[in-house]
């Protein structure tokens, strides 16, 4: 039977089968779901383990030796098997002799590598199907890769809206084991409750001396030499672009949210109050609404959209010149000259 990481925790509850092939090259989600099995067996009366590391010079007899021993002495152990690479010629001829005369006081546990569709359809594979579960494990993206993040957020207590998720995302680039620490570091933080945006960029960029919030709140205010200054601070600092883009995005899609409400006959203070902005906000909110334009703004998101695309690899160009070229179409001033205000 095919398992997934995510159905592993209620399958376990159930009596375990006697293989499983776990396979894939996301180390994290491999190494957790052999934890889970080791733990499970344990806990259903298969108290020690035994474990092969199967290198190249691995000599495959030692795994039949070992279950023949099990049928003597009637032990019940869980056989710890780690392949490194895909499985070889002898590797698969010695799994397809197991999975054909499975030992009754054993539970078998392979990790290995990825493995090709071809692979998926031998005849060492299909018998581990057939009797076991076989449960492979991808790099997640998308809206995978956000589940994940907040299942793991719920197993330590902390919970986050979608942007927070996003921006957990962003942080760690799609690693899932970079995630799990930084959500580590919030529980030791703040505990067990909901997190805001503030919080989870507070943790991350730790004691970082630039921060995302100040390059938004430079280029909002119209000093383009200060967010020039902070956005190179923010990238010699390793802060992952993505971060920087994300409050960057968040506050000119707020600033284009207040003018359209305003030219709807909304008044400024209703707009803000409408939107939920902070009063510690309003000031640099103000400021930019003096400044920019509806059509400068909407330039703005175009371009933050293009910066998007490159950091994802599916644009061309450079990923800090893009963030660059967001923060001068707010920042610099119309009709300014824009390397004089790097410099300023």
């Amino acid at each position: 039977m095919k398992l997934y990481p995510e159905q592993l925790e209620e399958h376990l509850k159930r009596k375990l089968l006697p293989i499983y092939l776990l396979s894939g090259d996301e180390p994290l989600q491999l190494t957790e779901a052999a934890d889970a099995l080791r733990h499970a067996a344990k806990a259903q009366g298969y108290p020690s383990r035994e474990l092969f590391y199967a290198d190249a010079g691995f000599d495959w007899a030692l795994l039949r030796e070992a279950t023949d021993a099990f049928s003597l002495f009637g032990e019940r152990r869980l056989l710890d098997l780690r392949i490194p690479a895909k499985p070889d010629k002898n590797a698969t001829a010695a799994l397809l002799h197991y999975a054909e005369r499975p030992p009754e006081d054993a539970i078998l546990v392979i990790s290995t590598a990825k493995l090709a569709t071809a692979d998926q359809k031998a005849k060492w594979y299909q018998a581990i199907d057939k009797i076991g579960a076989v449960l492979p494990v991808w790099p997640l993206e998308g809206e995978k890769l956000l589940r994940w993040i907040d299942r793991r957020l719920s197993t330590r207590g902390l919970l986050t809206d979608q942007s927070g998720l996003r921006l957990i995302a962003a942080r760690t680039e799609g690693n899932l084991l970079a995630a799990a620490q930084e959500i580590e570091k919030l529980h030791i933080l703040h505990g067990r409750g909901k997190l805001s945006d503030e919080q989870i960029v507070q943790a991350v960029a730790n004691s970082a001396r630039y921060d995302v919030f100040d390059l938004a709140e430079e280029v909002l205010r119209g000093q383009a030499g200060k967010a020039y200054r902070v956005l190179m601070g923010l990238k010699a600092e390793g802060v992952a672009p993505a971060v920087a883009l994300w409050a960057l995005g968040r506050d000119i899609r707020l600033v284009a949210a207040l003018l359209r409400e305003i030219a709807g006959g909304t008044s400024q203070d209703s707009a803000y109050a409408k939107l939920k902005v902070w009063d510690n906000r309003k000031e640099t909110l103000g400021l930019a609404l003096r400044r920019l334009d509806r059509g400068t703004v909407h330039r703005a998101l175009l371009l933050a959209a293009e910066a998007d695309r490159v950091i994802k690899g599916a644009g061309v160009g450079e990923a800090w010149d893009a963030l660059l070229a967001v923060c001068l179409c707010v920042a610099a001033p119309p009709g300014k000259a824009v390397l004089d205000r790097l410099h300023s």
